[in-house]
């Protein structure tokens, strides 16, 4: 790979203002693809999801997704969008492999949403506002397969393949207005925007909107223009990035390198990037079209979209809590501060939460549980909190036992580890494992005599009122019963027997 020259993003920043748009391809979770009847289910062979209107063969004829003008209408609303009263779709005409039409079916002047917003929350807690200038319908591309390579892309294959089952797969793609007075932190505004439209698109129920199974993808628009000023720069797009550290990491590459084009003298071309995960670069893809050159012109096998206002506001009222809005009720309900609601995010727990709770534990419990040692264990592992083989469930069991004493604390993390470890549901690992707190007040007080024996010492120092020395005894009592004695009420048999006031 050509190393490309940086400057440093301090430096960057310095002298230019970043100026972003930021294109998000969802992919909707409709059964048929947008304009023919074929099945969008994952994992099919290589063009068996095909048909005639699909693969654009003559005298086939479209007819449009009315699910998925549905889902694009609640889209548009969730964005505090205008909904169009009268839309078309349109010819989008390029050449390329996987278009086996070799136009999209898209909409161009005529979106069925438009002007709305999205607001962020930066992980310091500041309200960001997004415009957005357009959501629209269209339909995804197929997937070229280059073979014989060392990258897998097409320079130096040694032929292609191609699979149609995701060509007509319906998309929106939401289009923000230019995201100016972001400064320095313009990527971070980047990430937190995808974040909060992918909780938003979930919310709503029209996509999984998994990044890393291509069902949300975003393009990083980015120009520079020096501090001052009010006009553009020249931007570039880096297409089809899939994660949400990555967006981040795209734009800010594409500041340093703009800076450093720019602060040599260079001219920056306006043209596609391709994002490179392993090291957070991007490499030149193809000179940018204009739109002109897409020659655009209105569908003519489709009539008009024209969704009535009684359904739009029928459409508005059943809408979801937005995902910030529940958040906020959220935070509010469980008593944690914004830094702490922004970390639960971070970690992707506020549905395992909500489910513990649903499920019988209280607030403070299921997050305890949650944020920390399933948290560790996840990052143990390298995956994410809900791959972990734990339901919420399962959770707010372990939370139960806790409350009612029949574990404590210590014992609760090995009752974890053993439903992890696939050892079944947590009365199942306790019986198995033999986890149970030691009650029997018997048992209990022939620990705690045998301790005072044994540590005759300790025990006159807490006769003559050193009590913080009980510690030492209560250690002695958990040893003994690896762990599973009750220590607080072993700490009140132990002063008990030695006639001391706790």
């Amino acid at each position: 790979m050509t190393t490309i020259d940086l400057v440093s993003y301090e430096d960057a920043l310095a002298s230019y203002d970043p100026v972003m748009g930021l294109e998000v391809h969802v992919e909707l979770g409709t059964r048929t693809k947008m304009f023919c009847g074929c099945s969008t289910e994952l994992g099919a062979e290589p063009n068996a999801q095909t048909c005639p209107t699909c693969l654009g063969l003559p005298g086939s004829l479209p007819v449009v997704n009315a699910v998925g003008v549905e889902s694009a209408v609640k889209i548009g609303l969730a964005l505090h969008c205008e909904i169009a009263e009268w839309c078309r779709f349109a010819r989008k005409n390029y050449f390329y492999p996987d278009m086996p039409k070799n136009f999209q079916t898209s909409q161009y002047d005529e979106p069925i949403a438009f002007n709305g917003y999205l607001d962020v929350q930066l992980e310091d807690g500041e309200i960001f506002r997004v415009e957005i200038e357009r959501a629209h319908m269209e339909e995804d591309t197929g997937k070229s397969l280059h073979v014989g390579g060392a990258t897998g892309r097409i320079h130096g294959a040694s032929h292609s393949l191609l699979d149609y089952n995701r060509a007509g797969i319906p998309l929106i793609e939401i289009v923000t207005k230019p995201i100016e007075g972001a400064g320095m932190r313009a990527p971070e505004v980047a990430k937190a925007y995808v974040a909060e439209l992918r909780e938003l698109i979930k919310a709503l129920g029209v996509s999984e909107a998994r990044m890393e199974q291509g069902q949300m993808r975003c393009d990083v628009n980015l120009s520079l223009r020096p501090n001052g000023t009010e006009k553009f720069g020249t931007r570039s797009e880096t297409k089809n990035v899939n994660s949400l550290r990555s967006v981040e990491r795209a734009a800010r590459f594409e500041i340093q390198r703009h800076a450093a084009v720019l602060s040599s003298g260079g001219t920056i071309v306006q043209e596609t990037r391709h994002f490179h995960e392993e090291d957070g670069s991007t490499t030149a893809g193809r000179i940018k079209d204009n739109a002109e050159d897409y020659r655009y012109f209105p569908e003519p096998d489709l009539v008009p979209v024209a969704p009535s206002r009684e359904w739009v506001e029928e459409l508005r009222k059943g809408l979801p809590e937005l995902p910030r809005v529940r958040r906020n009720r959220l935070r509010e309900e469980w008593g944690v501060s914004e830094h702490d609601m922004q970390s639960i995010l971070n970690a992707g727990a506020v549905d395992l939460i909500v489910a513990t709770i649903d499920a019988g534990a209280d607030a403070a419990s299921a997050r305890k549980w949650w944020m920390g040692e399933l948290a560790r264990r996840a990052n143990e592992a390298g995956t994410d909190l809900a791959a972990l083989e734990i339901t919420p469930e399962q959770v707010a069991r372990v939370c139960a036992l806790v409350a009612e004493g029949s574990l404590n604390d210590k014992l609760a993390r090995q009752v974890i580890e053993g439903v992890l470890a696939g050892e079944g549901d947590p009365d199942a690992v306790v019986a198995g494992r033999g986890l149970a707190v030691v009650s029997d007040e018997g048992a209990l007080g022939t620990a705690v005599d045998e301790a005072i024996a044994a540590n005759a010492g300790i025990a006159d120092k807490i006769r003559s009122g050193k009590v913080a020395a009980a510690g030492a005894l209560v250690g002695a009592v958990m040893k003994a019963t690896r762990g599973q004695a009750d220590a607080a009420r072993v700490r009140e048999l132990i002063l008990e027997k030695l006639g001391v006031e706790g």
